[in-house]
């Protein structure tokens, strides 16, 4: 056993250099155009409910981050300890993405192209011709101090508990012991509490808010499976990304194996809050409720609303129910790559039909600012992957973790 732990180099780093920095720095300067292109030539509100796409995915793919190191150590779970630095370096962005999600809902809030549905000229004035009684009754909830406030409040606890948990894990390489682990275990558990409260909240204002005239208890469990199911695939596609690369041979295909169930068995979840959400309103053929998917079989978003079923369901279901398939890392990269594209076009699908009223279409604004997005991910990730060894060295379960097999 000995001998098998050390024939790991665990003092090994990234060396983010080449090809991946060169992409990802030409990928944020094809996000830059696209921005540049969408206010041009797409409207203000088309890029702006963009902008909330990708800043929102961006900071749910940091908070599973951390969901997924606080349920590690919660649990006390050892098989994941040789591979916690990857889901450690997407928790450590939390903060700066949620200060990007922030600045986007604030602008976005006051120059009326995002919550115009509630924060508009009129709307809770008894006088005014614009009045909407319904918006006046939410008032007291739905105004926008209430609203930032809630919103910093939020993310500013998950940044907090995202950075103390990397902290604390990095301390642990330097001191050893079981202190910095002990510290992790507590603050994991809070963190879970909190977020399992406030979470739904904060995905109602940021999300569902967009149509304030329609809600759902189920909205944010469903956003929830999203943002688990996406973080996820984009740990699962970084490590194995990084093995192809030769890194973190420590990690062996059980590892990956387990991921992969992960990914198969939240898909289903899910798929079945999408459809008890869909088929509750459905079948009560509520006007007030049904107007949501109404407007989701418009002509231009209708295609992609079945699209989003294949994709994020049917397609995950039939491959990842094969055991040869999800033990092929090719395979495998294939499914996750296919999921965080699907899943965002499930963020599309919640964002763009209540938000984008003209210049409604898909086009190079919405696929320039994926691809920005993307590489300013990958690129903040990589560099701070490679500021530290990608072996928790000290952790008290990495002995645990080399030896695991299913």
């Amino acid at each position: 056993m000995e001998t098998h732990q050390h024939s790991y180099n665990f003092n090994e780093q990234f060396d983010f250099s080449g090809k991946p920095k060169t992409w990802s720095l030409i990928a944020i300067l094809i996000g830059v155009i696209a921005i540049v292109y969408g206010f041009v030539f797409n409207g203000a509100e088309r890029t702006f409910a963009n902008l909330l796409l990708m800043s929102y995915y961006l900071t749910c793919i940091c908070a599973a981050g951390t969901c997924f190191l606080a349920i590690q150590y919660v649990t006390q779970s050892g098989w994941s300890a040789g591979m916690i630095r990857i889901p450690q370096a997407f928790s450590s962005l939390l903060p700066l993405a949620s200060l990007i999600l922030l600045a986007v809902c604030t602008i976005g809030l006051f120059s009326h192209n995002l919550y115009h549905h509630w924060f508009g000229e009129g709307l809770t004035d008894p006088n005014s011709s614009h009045f909407d009684p319904l918006i006046a009754k939410k008032e007291v909830y739905l105004n926008a101090p209430a609203f930032l406030l809630r919103e910093v409040i939020f993310l500013a606890a998950y940044s907090f508990f995202a950075v103390a948990l990397t902290k604390f894990s990095y301390n642990e390489d330097l001191a050893g012991g079981l202190n910095s682990y002990k510290k992790s275990f507590r603050y994991s558990a809070i963190f879970l509490v909190i977020f399992g409260f406030t979470s739904p909240i904060w995905i109602f204002d940021t999300i569902m808010s967009l149509e304030a005239h329609w809600f759902s208890t189920m909205f944010g469990w469903y956003n929830f499976a999203a943002l688990w199911v996406s973080g996820l695939c984009a740990i699962t596609l970084t490590i194995i990304l990084l093995k192809k690369a030769g890194y973190m041979n420590w990690v062996n295909i059980n590892h990956l194996h387990d991921m992969g169930k992960l990914i198969f068995g939240f898909s289903i979840f899910w798929c079945y809050v999408w459809f008890a959400q869909f088929m509750l309103i459905w079948y009560a053929n509520l006007p007030e409720e049904t107007v949501y998917f109404y407007k989701r079989w418009e002509p231009e978003y209708k295609p992609w609303f079945w699209l989003n079923i294949v994709i994020n369901f049917l397609a995950p279901i039939l491959i990842l129910i094969n055991r040869s398939w999800v033990r092929n890392i090719n395979v495998l990269a294939g499914v996750c790559i296919m999921l965080l594209l699907g899943h965002w076009l499930d963020y599309y699908l919640m964002i763009m039909p209540g938000t984008v009223e003209q210049h409604r279409g898909f086009g190079l604004t919405e696929i320039g600012m994926a691809i920005g997005f993307t590489g300013l991910f990958v690129y903040l990730m990589l560099n701070k992957l490679s500021k530290h060894a990608l072996a928790p060295q000290k952790h008290p379960f990495l002995e645990e973790s080399l030896h695991h097999q299913i």
